[in-house]
């Protein structure tokens, strides 16, 4: 019987360890599935996923076969002499050179037209500053792969294949990450087929070396481009559009903490919650600046601002009043840019665009017959566009940065208020006795990042210089447009540590006069995590460590996790 219990126990160990193994697994398979491209219907989540988490990506079989006949159907039109810009055409300028006639396929055509695309690769490849960050490199890789599979650039599949291959082996082009007048970003992208063609450094599974010995490793040949294959690889706005990607993500983000920030804030000045009732909302039905004010109430539930108070003013600073109408303001301009980017990363911005499965209607003009092509068994068009020009979004993100600036200033003079003893309710610079100075030279920065941040939101997608020939005459400069979001984003993280430092403070001190001061749900959450990481001002100590600190807090802080109510988002 013993020895019975004994087997039996081992029995149940060895089926319990298993289960967990078999659970385990499963996880992760879930954990690791891969996004599925089609060129129709990429996420904004998931170009994060694959740019930022290394998920894999897998081609749908569907999109593939028409690539294929994609690119049937330009060595078609190759065939049939169709004058073609950057398979038997030159580039830019140069439009209006030959570079072969006829068939591509001759070996004579092939040797030319592969000269031509290597040339052409080695003659873009042109960019500035310092190297791209990894996750923005694979942010444009997948957003680039997504819209070739759409089948309108005419590549070989083994371009779309080597794309695939870069993401799931972890082979990351090195190149600089500036030079592009925001016309498709050319002068950038055209490393990527450097590197596929085995040419230059690569990062290789987080090291550094040639991309030949890369492409080796990870049992790959380099591509022999030829056709369209050098213009479709860099001829797209996929870098600007992919770090755009990863930057309206992050604002989402910041915008929740803000109005977290914000609920913070108004209790540390004994702030009227008024602005933010229904009924107001429901006169001004402002979508965003409902969801904001919503979000601020919600997380202020359980607060002391919800109860009645003698010392309460019947209306705050502008800067509490109307703090959800702005940051409600940045989520309309937020909607309408992710909108944009989500067509930018399921469409083509070929030029020419190769459209199969098209025929002329009987009323089209012989201008427009002159671009289609058939064969009987394959029919469709090849194009010139100027589907190129990223103006549409561009100017959406110049209108984020420009909203993100009003945030910066509003966030701005709260820290000021709430140093102010006539807005506080406590002490000048939210100092805890006559002899500490507390926070009086601190604003300085303050004023200095939201200076910069007003800077970097003029606009600038109206500044351009013909070039090429000044055939290229007009552009958006959208990678400035950007990289001006990016650096304000940072700049507005540092604010709201700021911010952070100087709510908390005035939490501690209105507790030492009200000891059970209750803090909404959502705010002790907060405030309690950011006290284990910069303590109460006591007495004055170097500052800087605490505003770098809070920095890093609210950058990284977990909102949704620590979040009992997750935000409403638009």
């Amino acid at each position: 019987m013993r020895y019975f219990i004994l087997v039996m126990r081992k029995v149940f160990l060895i089926t319990f360890t298993l289960c967990v193994t078999h659970l385990a697994y499963a996880s992760n398979a879930i954990q690791t599935e891969p996004v599925i491209l089609d060129g129709k219907n990429l996420t904004i989540e998931e170009v994060v996923k694959v740019a930022r988490q290394n998920v894999f990506v897998k081609i749908d079989n569907g999109a593939l076969v028409k690539v294929k006949r994609s690119h049937q159907l330009l060595l078609l039109a190759a065939e049939k002499d169709l004058p073609i810009y950057g398979l038997n055409r030159g580039v830019g300028l140069n439009k209006d050179k030959t570079i072969f006639k006829g068939n591509v396929l001759t070996a004579e055509a092939r040797k030319e037209s592969e000269q031509f695309n290597m040339n052409d690769i080695y003659a873009t490849s042109a960019g500035v500053g310092p190297n791209a960050s990894r996750e923005v490199v694979r942010a444009a890789m997948v957003a680039r792969l997504n819209t070739l599979l759409l089948g309108n650039a005419g590549v070989q599949p083994s371009v779309v294949e080597m794309f695939a291959a870069f993401l799931n082996n972890d082979i990351t082009p090195i190149f600089p990450s500036g030079g592009s007048i925001g016309e498709a970003d050319i002068t950038i992208l055209a490393h990527i087929g450097l590197a596929m063609t085995g040419k230059g450094d690569v990062w290789y599974k987080g090291k550094k070396m040639s991309a030949t010995v890369a492409l080796k490793k990870a049992g790959l040949k380099p591509l022999h481009l030829f056709a369209k294959d050098a213009l479709s690889i860099f001829s797209s706005n996929a870098y600007t559009a992919g770090m755009a990607t990863l930057a309206v993500y992050d604002v989402e983000k910041l915008i929740n903490k803000y109005d977290l920030l914000v609920s913070l804030s108004l209790e540390g000045i004994n702030g009227n919650v008024a602005p933010l009732l229904q009924p107001v909302r429901t006169i001004r039905p402002f979508p965003g600046q409902g969801v904001s004010a919503d979000n601020i109430i919600t997380y202020l539930q359980g607060s002391y601002l919800l109860d009645t108070s003698a010392k309460r003013a019947l209306q705050d600073p502008l800067s509490f009043r109307t703090a959800s109408q702005v940051s409600g303001a940045t989520r309309d301009v937020l909607k309408d840019l992710k909108q944009d980017l989500t067509i930018q990363l399921n469409s083509s911005d070929d030029n020419p665009a190769v459209i199969i499965d098209i025929s002329p209607n009987e009323n089209a003009s012989p201008q427009e017959k002159t671009y289609y092509v058939s064969d009987g068994k394959l029919s469709g068009a090849v194009i010139p566009t100027a589907n190129f020009e990223p103006i549409s979004w561009v100017l959406n993100i110049e209108r984020l940065n420009i909203a993100l600036g009003h945030m910066s200033a509003s966030s701005t003079q709260r820290i000021v208020k709430l140093g102010s003893f006539c807005i506080n309710q406590i002490s000048r610079f939210l100092s805890p006795d006559q002899a500490t100075i507390a926070f009086a030279a601190i604003q300085k920065p303050i004023m200095y990042l939201n200076t910069d941040i007003q800077q970097q939101s003029i606009p600038v997608s109206t500044i351009s210089y013909p070039v090429a020939g000044e055939i290229e005459d007009t552009a958006t400069n959208s990678l400035l447009v950007v990289q001006h979001l990016i650096k304000i984003v940072d700049n507005l993280y540092q604010i709201m540590g700021f911010e952070l430092i100087h709510a908390s403070q005035a939490i501690n001190l209105k507790k030492l006069q009200t000891p059970g001061l209750k803090l909404g749900k959502s705010t002790k959450t907060l405030y309690s995590d950011f006290r284990k990481i910069v303590p109460f001002l006591q007495k004055d100590r170097e500052l800087t460590p605490d505003i770098k600190n809070a920095y890093e807090f609210i950058s990284s802080y977990d909102f949704d996790r620590k979040n009992a109510n997750p935000p409403r988002s638009i």
